[in-house]
């Protein structure tokens, strides 16, 4: 059952349930005499342009290599990194709130229900007042870019005239309201206390009532008696652009979203619902899951509540999987921004962290599930994003750090900031950090290997890759020892201690030259690919094999930083150091198995201090023990999150909210039931004992696949691998293997090894992998 449901209204945010369309958000609080609905527009936040980046003093940069690479005196350049910080990023602002007031006896409701239908994205409210019932209805729709309320009010016999009460706009921001019959107009700016006057916007509600009557009030509008009450509202900002700095005036914006809402209330409201749950259904029902049987009979706060007492619940992670790819399709759709920490929904003038775009794990887990749970048109908000930030990030390479290319810092927003921010009194942990770009390149790749779309690859991806392998090898510096390594170099957030001081600021770390040399070597196969750049491709690969290698420690750990540091903090909520195990691909048990053993030691020695402790890190910590095939550590790290870091809404905190732990948790799920990151596509690689029968369909497997899997008694049953590329299929388990065509004949295939089974597929094709 694709649904959340609850026996009362929500009583804060933490309860509240979220719907948006990728470009506005609504949290709806289903309280019967006060409705709330918080709003938000992706578009509005505080700040403008970034402004052109000035270069630092002469010598900074080369002072801050010496003193770490000749004095070993990482503390004092940890301190002179402060001179290459700029600004912060700017704030993710809420819009507003839609009350409706309705006259009801105080305390007189009963039979309430409220809940969220995943699979249709609709709010359901539902209350019984004498003999009355009354339901309320909510949804935003995308292919009409409103929110629309529906309110009724019946008996037994029919449609009743029992709805009374006012409907509201407020808002946290300098704003002023008009009132008309129908209709609420609001106009608002963003004051912005760090630059003052900023982002005007607009919300336009319209009413319309069947049965009784609707009339203008001071600051609201006032139905009577009505039977049903259809509420449309639309809102939209003045940004014009990341790089420009003139605004859309306030009654432009108002002007558009008054003519788009009278568009929208001649089409009848059953047409608006069916055209809604259809778009949200084309993305959403790619995608089915069965893990067991669970209480669907008990609100989902109750089935939490016994989670957290040791419940094992297996229908409540086939839904938070779900709610998951709910949450990703809800907030990041083509033409929309990406979705950011909180993904579209805030209620905070000052949220944490400005619910900025947070680029040293954040950002990019929000996008983890996007590919291999077949809904790829999510991904396109960040790789939007990708070709803006190139822009401002090829100036930060080069006015900041003298490099090629382009480059991005651990912070960005709507102005596509790039360089580090702190404004000269940041710490370097977080601050000194210049490597997103890198990163983000992975997702562009990782698009490619599961679409194989080569004018993507041509187009989009390659040049956004090699422009940062251009920023890398400048980036790069000789380190004494015949290696070439980073410098300035930090893991994000974490601390160690030299000689006594505490530094964040070394060279070489195991993350940066992870993410490094996965680039180098996803360049070098993609202008491979397209036949171009065979003078880059070579200097790339000179330079790969020069890259400082990855160290082990002591203790058989993988080295996070150059040298085996005392780490102020060893149960650090990130694991930067395992980046290449995932979400990168570098260490891998064919591969490197010593690497891969070190990186399971480093991952005992992490969560024996504590680590895991927000909910983003414990999704991480599900994604590595899946690459590392520890089924038993991935479902208990899967029921620490849903036990120790999901909300009543089930949305993740870390605490406070915030929204990539959600992302990373569906995206953990799918990597315990299928991987594809070598190269062959491992069935059921990190089942654990729990799900002894289940199924899930439609996730999708690089080199143009689309898998639906089944299982029994804890082992594969058979699963339907279609071929959308007919490329060459390479398929593991963990017993033999036998492929059919549709019609149940043997295909020809051959084994690479005792458990790699390869055969050659045709576009279109379905083929039928069981166990012998």
């Amino acid at each position: 059952m694709h649904k959340l449901w609850y026996r009362q209204p929500a009583q804060n945010w933490n309860e509240a349930l979220p719907l948006g369309n990728g470009r506005l958000g609504a949290m709806v609080w289903g309280v019967p005499d006060e409705e709330r609905i918080l709003l938000n527009v992706d578009t509005l936040w505080t700040g403008g342009p970034v402004e052109k980046l000035t270069p630092p003093e002469d010598g900074v940069l080369h002072e801050i290599r010496r003193l770490v690479l000749e004095e070993a005196d990482y503390a004092a350049a940890h301190e002179m990194t402060k001179l290459l910080q700029r600004s912060d990023t700017a704030k993710y602002q809420p819009l507003g709130e839609l009350r409706f007031t309705q006259v009801l006896p105080k305390n007189s409701w009963s039979n309430y229900r409220r809940s969220l239908v995943l699979d249709e994205a609709v709010s359901r409210v539902e209350f019984q007042v004498d003999g009355t019932r009354f339901e309320r209805e909510v949804f935003v729709s995308h292919p009409h870019q409103a929110i629309v309320m529906k309110m009724t009010a019946s008996s037994d016999d029919g449609p009743v005239r029992a709805i009374s009460g006012r409907v509201a706009l407020w808002c946290p921001h300098e704003w002023g309201l008009e009132v008309n019959p129908q209709g609420l107009a609001l106009v608002g700016r963003v004051v912005d206390a760090e630059r003052g006057p900023g982002m005007p916007f607009a919300a336009y509600v319209h009413v319309s009532c069947t049965g009784g009557s609707l009339k203008a009030g001071t600051d609201h509008l006032i139905i009577e008696d009505a039977a049903e009450v259809v509420i449309t509202l639309t809102a939209d900002t003045g940004f014009c652009g990341y790089s420009e700095s003139d605004f859309r005036r306030g009654a432009q914006v108002m002007y558009h979203c008054v003519k788009h809402a009278q568009e929208i209330t001649a089409i009848p409201y059953d047409q608006l619902l069916q055209e809604h749950i259809n778009d949200f259904r084309s993305l959403f029902d790619r995608v089915r899951i069965y893990l067991g049987p669970g209480p669907d009979e008990l609100p989902t706060d109750e089935r939490l509540q016994k989670v957290k007492e040791g419940t094992l619940d297996k229908g409540l992670v086939a839904l938070y999987f779900q709610y998951g790819r709910y949450l990703l399709i809800s907030s990041s759709r083509p033409g929309s921004q990406p979705a950011n920490l909180q993904g579209i929904w805030n209620w905070d003038l000052d949220p944490p962290w400005r619910s900025n775009y947070t680029l040293n794990i954040n950002t990019q887990m929000n996008y983890w599930p996007a590919e291999v749970c077949n809904l790829a048109e999510c991904h396109e908000p960040l790789f939007a994003m990708i070709r803006e930030l190139r822009a401002i990030g090829s100036e930060m390479a080069g006015n900041l750090l003298g490099c090629r290319g382009w480059a991005a810092a651990h912070n960005t927003d709507l102005w596509r900031s790039a360089a580090p921010v702190g404004g000269g009194t940041g710490d370097a942990s977080w601050a000194m950090w210049v490597m997103a770009g890198v990163w983000l390149c992975h997702h562009l790749w990782e698009h490619y290997e599961f679409s194989l779309d080569r004018e993507f690859l041509k187009t989009e991806a390659y040049p956004a890759m090699r422009d940062a392998a251009l920023f890398c090898l400048d980036w790069l510096v000789e380190d004494g020892e015949g290696y070439l390594t980073t410098c300035p170099s930090t893991s994000p957030e974490n601390v160690f201690i030299h000689e006594g001081k505490r530094s964040a600021v070394a060279q070489g770390s195991a993350m940066d030259l992870s993410m490094i040399g996965s680039l180098f070597e996803k360049c070098i196969k993609a202008a491979d690919i397209l036949g171009i750049d065979q003078d880059l491709r070579k200097k790339l690969e000179h330079i790969a094999s020069r890259l400082r290698p990855l160290q082990i420690g002591s203790k058989g750990q993988l080295l996070e930083w150059c040298s085996e540091f005392e780490e102020v903090e060893p149960g650090h909520r990130h694991v930067s150091h395992l980046w290449g195990l995932h979400p990168g691909d570098v260490i891998t048990f064919e591969k490197t198995p010593r690497l891969m053993e070190a990186a399971r030691k480093s991952l005992e020695l992490r969560l024996a201090q504590g680590s895991g402790h927000t909910g983003w890190s414990r999704a991480w910590m599900i994604n590595l023990w899946a690459r590392l095939k520890n089924g038993c550590e991935a479902y208990a790290n899967l029921q620490a999150l849903l036990a120790n870091s999901t909300l009543p809404n089930l949305l993740d905190t870390h605490p406070p909210f915030q929204i990539d732990g959600n992302f990373g948790g569906c995206a953990g799920i799918a990597e315990m039931l299928l991987q594809s990151h070598t190269g062959i596509i491992h069935l059921l690689p990190t089942l654990p004992e729990a799900w002894q029968q289940g199924y899930i369909t439609g996730l999708r497997a690089r080199g143009g696949f689309v898998v639906d899997l089944s299982w029994t008694d804890g082992a594969l049953h058979r699963a339907v691998i279609r071929a959308e590329r007919g490329t060459l299929c390479r398929v593991r388990s963990n017993g033999r293997l036998q492929v059919f065509d549709e019609v149940g004949q043997i295909i020809p295939s051959e084994w690479l090894d005792d458990q790699v089974l390869q055969f050659k597929t045709q576009i279109g094709r379905c083929y039928v992998v069981r166990p012998l």
